[in-house]
Order: structure tokens, then C-alpha cells, then sequence
């Protein structure tokens, strides 16, 4: 089962699980961007696909009862921090009080071995810590969508310590950095932003320049996230009840302007200017420490910063010249990139459907 399956990441690791050969279910809202990756790769004729409203209890709890999920993927969010403050009560409601429903809605499932939670990298006290943040760090956000997740985080420990043992459930929280990639069509987030302006030859206007972030692959975390659940799903103590930290290598914390650079060296005719927005305030420096994850299970992302960028903006320049081809250039990204972690030698990653 995964929630938020209509999404952006949620889009991404459905198509990853048909591949393996996975029976899907998704639960999502009605919520689509506009184009909508999961419409455009058309996968809803491939799974099991419900529409609902993760912050209402009987609607979630009645999917997971009937489906009796082995393993769910928890993605299902309000994750734009421009629309968290224009309606943070929806955004608590759906990340906050979304979290805890799913949980309780875990026990309606005889069959459930694995969870893995999806929260945020943004969960930190943001104090502009230059080593990254590791899993132990304070956890408090200061804008509506960072407090929401952080709040999830609460409500996780809390249920961990209150309802569940590691005897019962196999569960693990991952904190993915800032993900980019083909199909994200969501509003204020700075590709496909880009996207949009390119693609209608405007002038792209960049609120936060200076802004550092951890950018990575969208298949990096996804990877991530199929392979901590494997190892859950044989009740690995080591990462049961355990949180990680989801990022890319030390040296692709790059700047919105760096990554604007590498852009125009795909999109030449790309213009931008800088417009600040004073009502949104977000940290200039973003950055996580992963060496709990690489020391535990051996997980490393396998692009560069460069690599990263190609293959985002290969997708869309694809998508707008072949759209009607867009399916199997997508499941081809996923087979590149395995191969790409083959040929790197990547203890998490092997042949075939393992």
C-alpha cells in the first residue's frame, strides 16, 4: 500500500513497484498537478487506486482493512511550504493528524509486516548547521509545513512507545532531502518552475538564489525506501524502530543559482531574474548527514550533481517532444539507474526483481 501514490514520489515508486512485479495499492486524494505524472504514465489501470482523504480515519482504516497491505509506504502529504501558509490547518490536519490515522489504521491489517514512513528532511531545528543534521538533532520547525512534519515525528514516537512493540511491526522514518526529477509539475518549487517559464519561453522568477539545498535524484530516495523496506520485511533489528536521514553526496549541496547553471546548459534559452518573496521565510542552508544509513545498511545515492540535473531536464525535453513514448522512457530512467548502481558495485542494489 502506498499513500500519497498520486504524487510526485508517490508516482515514482508505483512505477518502480509494477516493475518488480508488486500487487499496488494506492490511496491518495483528488489532488493532481496539472500535467499529473500518474495520469500521463497512466498506472491506474495497473493497481488498485482509491481515492481519500488521509486525516479522515474511516476512510484510510477501510482501504488498509481490505487490501491487508504486507508492507505500506507512507508518503501522503501537503509538502508545499507556500500553500502551508496560506491553509495551515489543512496541512496539519494531512500531515500531522494523517500520520497518526495511518498508524491506527496499521492494525486493521493481519497481514502487515513493514512500514516505512516518508517525513522530511525540513523536521530539523534549523540552525544552519554546516556538518548536516543527523538523526538525533532537535526536531522543530518553524513554518506551518516544517512544524506539521515535525509534529509527525511526535506522533510516531509517541505511538511507537505507547502502542506498538518490535515484536508486533517492522517500521522505520526516512528524511529525504530535496528531491528533483521528471514529471514534478508541482507549484513554488524551483524545477518545475523552471519547466513552466521554459516551456512557454518566460521569464523565470527565483525568490531565494542564495538558498543552499541537499538536491538528489527522485530515484535516490525511492531506492532508499524499496530497500529499507526489504531489509524490514526480514525483521532486521538494526533498522527496526529506527529514523534515517536521506541525501545526496556531501559535495551536491548546491545552491537554487548553481542549480539554475546546470540547468541552462540543457535549456539555453532559459531566462531568470531574482524576486524575493519577504512573506516566505526558509533557511539558506539545508543540509543532512547520512553516515547512519551508509554505516547500517550500506546505502549510498549513486548520481552526481551533474548526472542529477541531465536526467531531470532529459525527462521533460522528452516528455514535450514524444509525449505519446513518455511510459517507457520513464521505466527506462529506473533500469539506467540500476544499472548505474550495478556497475558501481552498490551493496543494496541486484539483478533482477531482488
Amino acid at each position: 500500500l502506498i499513500t500519497g501514490h498520486t504524487g510526485f514520489k508517490g508516482t515514482w515508486l508505483t512505477l518502480w513497484l509494477i516493475l518488480l512485479g508488486a500487487k499496488v495499492c494506492g490511496f491518495s486524494n483528488n489532488y493532481k498537478t496539472n500535467p499529473s505524472l500518474f495520469e500521463i504514465l497512466k498506472l491506474k489501470r495497473k493497481i488498485k487506486n482509491y481515492n481519500g482523504d488521509i486525516s479522515n480515519f474511516n476512510e484510510i482504516s477501510k482501504v488498509v482493512k481490505s487490501f491487508k497491505p504486507e508492507i505500506i509506504f507512507h508518503l501522503a502529504a501537503q509538502a508545499l511550504v507556500k500553500e502551508s501558509f496560506i491553509d495551515p490547518i489543512k496541512t496539519f490536519k494531512t500531515n500531522s493528524l494523517g500520520t497518526l490515522n495511518l498508524l491506527k489504521s496499521c492494525e486493521y491489517s493481519k497481514r502487515l509486516k513493514a512500514v516505512v514512513l516518508i517525513t522530511s528532511d525540513k523536521v530539523y531545528k534549523n540552525i544552519e548547521i554546516k556538518r548536516g543534521y543527523k538523526e538525533n538533532d532537535i526536531m522543530m520547525g518553524k513554518d506551518p509545513y516544517s512544524a506539521s512534519k515535525s509534529c509527525a515525528e511526535i506522533i510516531i514516537n509517541m505511538y511507537l512507545s505507547s502502542y506498538l512493540s518490535k515484536d508486533k511491526i517492522n517500521l522505520c522514518i526516512t528524511r529525504a532531502g530535496n528531491v528533483i526529477g521528471g514529471g514534478d509539475w508541482s507549484n513554488n518549487r524551483i524545477i518545475p518552475d523552471i519547466i513552466k517559464k521554459w516551456s512557454k519561453s518566460k521569464i523565470l522568477k527565483v525568490r531565494n538564489p542564495l538558498a543552499t539545498r541537499p538536491w538528489q535524484f527522485v530515484l535516490e530516495p525511492i531506492g532508499s525506501y524499496l530497500y529499507l523496506g526489504s531489509i524490514l520485511l526480514k525483521k532486521n533489528d538494526k533498522v527496526n524502530f529506527q529514523s534515517f536521514n536521506i541525501g545526496p553526496n556531501k559535495n551536491m549541496n548546491k545552491s537554487v543559482v548553481d542549480l539554475i547553471k546546470v540547468v541552462k546548459k540543457s535549456l539555453k534559452n532559459l531566462k531568470f531574474k531574482v524576486s524575493k518573496d519577504k512573506k516566505i521565510k526558509e533557511a539558506k542552508l539545508l543540509k543532512l548527514n547520512c553516515n547512519k544509513i551508509n554505516r547500517i545498511t550500506g546505502w549510498k545515492p549513486v548520481y552526481s550533481f551533474n548526472e542529477t540535473v541531465h536526467d531531470t531536464i532529459s525527462w521533460y525535453k522528452y516528455y514535450y517532444s514524444n509525449k505519446s513514448d513518455i511510459y517507457n522512457y520513464s521505466v527506462n530512467q529506473i533500469k539506467n539507474y540500476i544499472l548505474n548502481a550495478q556497475k558501481q558495485k552498490k551493496p543494496w542494489i541486484t539483478s533482477g526483481k531482488n
